[in-house]
């Protein structure tokens, strides 16, 4: 029999990553966003998630064997994002018809569960890395956590199980995205290029120096599905990277080999991507116009605020995933080929040229 999944955020990096997934395993899949866009394959579900009304009209019923949470809403202050997006989290699972079949409900969230919010990113005492799911919550508040708690509320409520995830910076596509590390250094790599600049790596010493690791948007998509599908999976909590370690001192250099652009070295000094950028959308308007491609409105391509907070973090930040080895998860990409992958199907949708 046919299994049925909505994906929140379908639109968005892990979630076009697990819709697409899905369909291919054979599932049904309803993708649930503010404002659809067309997916193969996705059935498509328009609510407002901060509207309950809108919500319970949108998914009255839909009985789904599982929800993929991937979305969020970001807000001016920590406080706001509590509200909203806990508000979110439980306005969905209020609006979902009782079932009598099992259900699980995955949470995707990340590793400012460790590290904080934006508004305390990395500061104070911290845990040691890697990062372990068995770490207490930091003693700060977190919308993290308030999507957390309104996902354990439900579940104890309407007996579905359900699965956390914490990936770190994610590696995928999506256009608009408001976290998207690897088409804003494509952008940036193609913006040096055209403009004969160097390659300027943007963040600290400890980012350039230290070990970190990064999630590939299909590997979390993979990882989803697995949760779902897997009795020792259910009601846990998972760190989820890729499973190699290395240092932005290395991937520096092969991402500036890829684009054919020159890694400037590296003197200590942090220069933000959101400061070297800042003048950039006429250029890029003009590459967009020169080589016909199909965004020309820098802002909804690169997002050099997120990647200036990852690449500017003043510790060394990796995750273990030795919990979902143990359980039998042996999902594994390598991280510059991930890089690589998302490079080639940006050129090939004309992205970059």
């Amino acid at each position: 029999m046919t299994k049925t999944a909505l994906v929140v955020g379908a639109s968005g990096i892990v979630g076009s990553a697990t819709a697409t997934l899905l369909n291919a395993q054979g599932w049904a899949v309803h993708g649930l966003a503010r404002r659809p866009v067309e997916q193969d394959g996705v059935r498509p579900v328009a609510a407002d998630l901060t509207d309950p009304a809108s919500t319970r009209a949108a998914l009255a019923g839909l009985r789904p064997d599982a929800v993929f949470i991937t979305t969020w809403a970001r807000q001016a202050s920590e406080a706001e994002n509590i509200h909203v997006n806990g508000a979110m989290v439980r306005n969905l699972l209020d609006a979902l018809p009782a079932s009598d079949a099992p259900r699980h409900v995955a949470l995707v969230t990340g590793l400012k569960h460790y590290l904080g919010p934006f508004e305390a990113y990395a500061q104070g005492k911290l845990p040691q890395t890697p990062f372990r799911e068995d770490q207490p919550r930091l003693d700060i508040a977190n919308f993290y956590y308030a999507q957390e708690d309104e996902l354990f509320a439900a579940a104890a409520r309407d007996g579905f199980t359900w699965s956390v995830h914490r990936p770190h910076t994610v590696i995928g596509k999506a256009i608009g995205n408001a976290m998207n590390m690897g088409t804003t250094l494509a952008i940036y790599a193609t913006l040096c290029r055209d403009a004969g600049r160097p390659f300027v790596f943007p963040g600290s010493a400890a980012q350039w120096q230290g070990l970190t690791d990064m999630t590939d948007a299909g590997l979390l998509a993979e990882h989803l599905l697995w949760s779902a599908e897997t009795d020792a999976a259910h009601d846990q909590a998972f760190n989820v990277v890729n499973g190699d370690v290395f240092r932005w001192q290395w991937m520096w250099a092969r991402i500036a080999d890829w684009f054919g652009v020159e890694a400037a070295p590296f003197d200590g000094t942090v220069r933000p991507l959101a400061e070297q950028m800042a003048d950039d959308a006429p250029r890029w308007a003009n590459i967009a116009e020169r080589h016909g491609l199909a965004e020309a409105d820098l802002n909804r391509l690169a997002s050099p605020w997120h990647s200036d907070a990852d690449l500017g973090r003043p510790i060394e930040v990796v995750a273990d995933m030795s919990k979902s080895r143990r359980l039998g998860f042996t999902g594994y990409r390598a991280t510059d080929d991930a890089f690589f992958a998302l490079f080639e199907r940006l050129r090939a949708d004309r992205i970059i040229p």
